[in-house]
């Protein structure tokens, strides 16, 4: 098991466009169909990363507490499914059945948007304010398969909260780890 470290791409930045297909509903969302949110998280996911694996009941909280709140959520598989079948867009509908998840998943299907967004490993997470200006890219939480420290979310609940009161979100961030993103060749 590979580890990898997000890119931490500078704050300030702003979001990437993106056009992509909802796993489950095969609807296509772009940044645009977030608007009226005043804070945006996009996460890169994979459905074989043991990382992912590790903190994917987390993810589905996360959805879930902040429901009815002006958060939008979208996860990204950016994985090359030739070599990786497990992140094909069935399988990543499957999983979002299987954990009830509240967002929708896209597929990234030519990488292009783990690209535009720096995107390294899964889960990789990007948090923008209501401007869609990068505040929090980092960590969910301490949390790695076989440390023990519990999942909890704390780091990125923490710059979400801040977000969402209106407050500045503490620029001391750490990367977040799993495995890289398989690239095509």
């Amino acid at each position: 098991m590979a580890q990898t470290e997000s890119t931490m791409p500078a704050l300030g930045r702003p979001a990437a466009d993106f056009h992509l297909p909802n796993v489950v509903s095969g609807a296509t969302l772009s940044l645009a169909s977030f608007a009226g949110k005043q804070a945006l998280l996009v996460m890169f996911i994979s459905r074989h990363c043991p990382y992912v694996q590790h903190v994917k009941h987390e993810l589905a909280r996360l959805g879930k507490d902040y429901a009815g709140r002006p958060l939008g959520i979208v996860a990204i598989s950016s994985n090359y499914v030739v070599q990786y079948p497990e992140d094909k867009p069935e399988h990543l509908r499957a999983m979002a059945l299987e954990l009830d998840l509240n967002y929708p998943i896209c597929y990234d299907e030519t990488q292009e948007v783990a690209k535009a967004y720096d995107a390294a490993c899964t889960p990789d997470f990007f948090l923008y304010d209501e401007h869609r200006r990068l505040v929090y890219r980092g960590q969910l939480d301490g949390a790695r398969p076989r440390n023990d420290v519990p999942v909890t979310g704390a780091d990125l609940r923490a710059a979400i909260d801040a977000v969402l009161a209106g407050q500045p979100v503490n620029p001391q961030q750490r990367p977040s780890m799993g495995c890289n993103i398989k690239w095509r060749s």
